[in-house]
Protein backbone atom coordinates (compact mmCIF):
# COMPACT_ATOMS: atom_id res chain seq x y z
CA UNK A 1 0.00 0.00 0.00
CA UNK A 2 1.15 3.35 -1.16
CA UNK A 3 2.09 6.22 1.73
CA UNK A 4 -0.59 8.17 0.58
CA UNK A 5 -3.29 5.28 0.29
CA UNK A 6 -2.27 4.67 3.55
CA UNK A 7 -2.81 8.18 5.11
CA UNK A 8 -6.08 8.69 3.82
CA UNK A 9 -7.14 5.49 5.35
CA UNK A 10 -5.93 6.88 8.75
CA UNK A 11 -7.59 10.11 8.13
CA UNK A 12 -10.61 8.21 7.45
CA UNK A 13 -10.55 5.86 10.40
CA UNK A 14 -10.09 9.16 12.50
CA UNK A 15 -12.92 10.93 11.16
CA UNK A 16 -15.21 7.70 11.68
CA UNK A 17 -13.90 7.76 15.97
CA UNK A 18 -14.45 11.52 16.10
CA UNK A 19 -17.96 11.06 14.60
CA UNK A 20 -18.51 8.22 17.53
CA UNK A 21 -17.33 9.80 20.07
CA UNK A 22 -19.26 13.27 19.18
CA UNK A 23 -22.78 11.20 18.67
CA UNK A 24 -21.65 9.12 22.29
CA UNK A 25 -21.47 12.73 24.03
CA UNK A 26 -24.87 13.59 22.57
CA UNK A 27 -26.78 10.35 24.10
CA UNK A 28 -26.90 8.89 20.72
CA UNK A 29 -28.21 12.06 19.23
CA UNK A 30 -26.36 13.47 16.29
CA UNK A 31 -26.12 17.12 17.19
CA UNK A 32 -27.85 19.38 15.17
CA UNK A 33 -25.77 22.98 14.29
CA UNK A 34 -27.18 26.24 16.27
CA UNK A 35 -25.79 29.45 15.18
CA UNK A 36 -27.19 31.22 18.24
CA UNK A 37 -25.61 29.06 20.28
CA UNK A 38 -23.23 30.25 23.58
CA UNK A 39 -19.67 29.69 23.05
CA UNK A 40 -17.68 27.10 25.33
CA UNK A 41 -16.41 28.30 28.65
CA UNK A 42 -12.72 29.43 28.67
CA UNK A 43 -11.54 27.77 31.89
CA UNK A 44 -12.72 30.23 34.57
CA UNK A 45 -12.88 29.21 38.12
CA UNK A 46 -15.76 30.13 40.72
CA UNK A 47 -14.67 32.46 43.41
CA UNK A 48 -15.87 30.23 46.05
CA UNK A 49 -16.30 26.73 44.93
CA UNK A 50 -19.29 24.61 47.06
CA UNK A 51 -19.02 21.54 48.82
CA UNK A 52 -18.18 18.04 47.42
CA UNK A 53 -21.08 15.31 47.82
CA UNK A 54 -24.59 15.92 48.62
CA UNK A 55 -25.69 18.95 50.45
CA UNK A 56 -28.30 19.35 53.22
CA UNK A 57 -30.81 22.53 53.02
CA UNK A 58 -30.93 24.48 55.84
CA UNK A 59 -33.88 24.38 58.19
CA UNK A 60 -36.60 25.12 56.67
CA UNK A 61 -36.00 24.70 53.09
CA UNK A 62 -35.93 22.33 50.68
CA UNK A 63 -34.56 20.29 47.70
CA UNK A 64 -35.23 21.14 44.48
CA UNK A 65 -34.82 18.17 42.09
CA UNK A 66 -33.72 18.84 38.19
CA UNK A 67 -33.22 16.22 35.46
CA UNK A 68 -30.91 15.91 33.20
CA UNK A 69 -31.93 14.12 30.38
CA UNK A 70 -31.27 13.45 26.71
CA UNK A 71 -33.55 11.48 24.41
CA UNK A 72 -36.14 11.84 21.11
CA UNK A 73 -37.33 15.49 22.21
CA UNK A 74 -33.45 16.13 22.57
CA UNK A 75 -31.32 17.36 25.63
CA UNK A 76 -32.35 19.23 28.50
CA UNK A 77 -32.90 20.17 32.01
CA UNK A 78 -36.29 19.32 33.62
CA UNK A 79 -37.36 21.81 34.84
CA UNK A 80 -35.20 24.42 33.07
CA UNK A 81 -36.47 27.79 34.83
CA UNK A 82 -36.04 27.14 38.29
CA UNK A 83 -36.97 29.33 41.64
CA UNK A 84 -34.90 29.11 45.00
CA UNK A 85 -34.19 30.80 48.16
CA UNK A 86 -30.77 30.88 49.89
CA UNK A 87 -30.34 27.62 51.57
CA UNK A 88 -31.99 25.54 49.32
CA UNK A 89 -30.47 22.85 47.50
CA UNK A 90 -30.76 22.41 43.82
CA UNK A 91 -30.28 18.43 42.97
CA UNK A 92 -29.46 17.66 39.39
CA UNK A 93 -29.95 14.02 38.71
CA UNK A 94 -28.96 12.41 35.62
CA UNK A 95 -31.49 10.65 33.88
CA UNK A 96 -30.19 9.78 30.34
CA UNK A 97 -27.52 11.00 28.24
CA UNK A 98 -23.99 12.83 29.57
CA UNK A 99 -24.33 15.54 30.90
CA UNK A 100 -22.56 18.33 33.10
CA UNK A 101 -23.36 21.55 35.20
CA UNK A 102 -21.96 24.93 34.52
CA UNK A 103 -22.90 28.47 36.07
CA UNK A 104 -20.90 30.59 33.46
CA UNK A 105 -19.15 33.40 34.71
CA UNK A 106 -19.23 35.15 31.69
CA UNK A 107 -22.82 34.79 31.12
CA UNK A 108 -23.14 35.53 35.11
CA UNK A 109 -20.99 38.50 34.72
CA UNK A 110 -19.91 39.96 38.02
CA UNK A 111 -21.05 37.16 40.25
CA UNK A 112 -18.65 35.99 42.99
CA UNK A 113 -19.26 32.31 44.55
CA UNK A 114 -20.91 30.70 41.27
CA UNK A 115 -20.90 27.28 41.80
CA UNK A 116 -17.96 25.04 40.66
CA UNK A 117 -18.48 23.43 37.08
CA UNK A 118 -19.52 19.72 37.78
CA UNK A 119 -18.17 16.59 36.50
CA UNK A 120 -19.67 14.88 33.79
CA UNK A 121 -22.63 12.56 34.65
CA UNK A 122 -22.40 9.35 33.31
CA UNK A 123 -24.74 6.91 35.09
CA UNK A 124 -28.69 7.21 35.51
CA UNK A 125 -29.03 8.18 38.92
CA UNK A 126 -25.70 10.35 39.81
CA UNK A 127 -26.38 13.66 40.98
CA UNK A 128 -24.90 17.11 41.33
CA UNK A 129 -25.86 19.22 44.52
CA UNK A 130 -25.79 22.99 44.41
CA UNK A 131 -26.55 24.75 47.94
CA UNK A 132 -27.94 28.58 47.10
CA UNK A 133 -25.95 30.56 48.87
CA UNK A 134 -26.00 33.41 46.05
CA UNK A 135 -27.70 36.41 46.43
CA UNK A 136 -31.51 37.31 45.35
CA UNK A 137 -30.78 37.48 41.46
CA UNK A 138 -31.01 35.52 38.10
CA UNK A 139 -28.20 33.43 37.55
CA UNK A 140 -27.89 31.30 33.98
CA UNK A 141 -26.22 27.51 33.63
CA UNK A 142 -25.95 25.31 30.97
CA UNK A 143 -24.70 21.68 29.85
CA UNK A 144 -21.72 22.39 28.10
CA UNK A 145 -21.43 19.34 25.43
CA UNK A 146 -25.18 20.65 24.51
CA UNK A 147 -25.90 24.02 25.04
CA UNK A 148 -26.16 24.52 21.15
CA UNK A 149 -29.14 21.86 21.49
CA UNK A 150 -30.62 23.92 23.97
CA UNK A 151 -29.45 22.73 27.58
CA UNK A 152 -29.40 25.72 29.29
CA UNK A 153 -31.25 27.02 32.48
CA UNK A 154 -31.85 29.53 34.41
CA UNK A 155 -32.27 30.02 38.35
CA UNK A 156 -34.18 32.91 40.76
CA UNK A 157 -32.84 33.58 43.51
CA UNK A 158 -35.79 34.86 45.78
CA UNK A 159 -35.24 36.24 49.54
Amino acid sequence: MSNAIARKNTFAAAAVLAALLATAACGGKTPASDESAQASPAAATPAAPAAAGPQTPDPGRRVITVQLIADDKGSRFEPSEIEAHRGDVIRFTLSLGVHNIDFLPDSNPGVQGLPPVSDMLQLAGQTYDVKVTLPRGHYYFQCDPHAALGMRGHLEVED
